[in-house]
């Protein structure tokens, strides 16, 4: 147990240190590969990308939909579906960043990558449509996953300011994809305003990735109890 923590813990400094910049799907950890040691290391490596549980901003909500991380040969079942999810989104936005942590996939999309909000504005513009028309596309193909879509700013103006403005653009994504007929149950919706940023706010470059929207995609208990029965347990 003492080495599985500590390798928990080495596993979450990687991942910090080196952001979210330049990973492909393929290149991060994945649960087909290591499910057993991944679920023994629980949920702190999603739940520290994504921001804390009870974090400053949104319902505090996120622990229902991010659970648990499963391990043994049912973690791998599982990992080989969200794998290939993952590959999927990759090849059809590959503007976004795809990342595999524990159970779940990590979407982040910035005004570099298919979603983009005009300056103070929330709404979503035709460009925005045809990325999570795409997103969309593929959670419907995968019903057996929840989804916590997590809305972040840059530095710019006040905190009090950007904590509502990220509220408002997570919420608009979260509604644009229930629009679209997915299940309002599948969603959660969280906001850190400038809170969490994953890069440097004193360059124009850095401010424009820190004005985020993570999409969080983990496997819902359906999911789960099918991967038991295949792994007869």
């Amino acid at each position: 147990m003492k080495t599985l923590k500590t390798l928990s813990i080495l596993f979450l400094s990687i991942i910090i240190s080196v952001g979210f910049s330049g990973c492909k799907a393929t290149q991060n950890a994945n649960n087909k590969q290591k499910g057993a040691v991944i679920g023994a290391a629980s949920g702190a490596i999603l739940g520290a990308i994504i921001g804390e549980k009870a974090g400053k901003g949104g319902k505090g909500g996120e622990g229902a939909v991010i659970g648990g991380v499963v391990g043994g040969t049912v973690g791998v079942l599982i990992g080989n579906r969200m794998d290939k999810q993952a590959q999927e989104i990759q090849e059809e936005i590959p503007g976004a960043t795809v990342e595999r942590i524990d159970d779940g996939i990590v979407v982040t999309f910035d005004e570099n990558s298919g979603v983009y909000f005009d300056t103070n504005k929330y709404n979503i513009n035709a460009d925005s449509q045809i990325t999570l028309d795409k997103l969309t596309g593929i959670l419907k193909e995968n019903p057996d996953t929840n989804v916590l879509v997590v809305g972040h700013t840059d530095s710019v103006g006040s905190e009090e300011y950007n904590m509502e403005l990220s509220r408002k653009r997570a919420q608009s994504v979260t509604d644009y994809f229930i629009s679209k007929n997915l299940l309002p149950t599948r969603f959660e919706t969280s906001w850190y305003g400038e809170t969490k940023p994953t890069n440097d706010n004193n360059t124009p470059e850095g401010r424009a990735k820190n004005r985020r929207v993570n999409v969080v995609i983990v496997p819902n208990e359906k999911m789960i109890q099918d991967a038991k029965k295949e792994a007869g347990e």
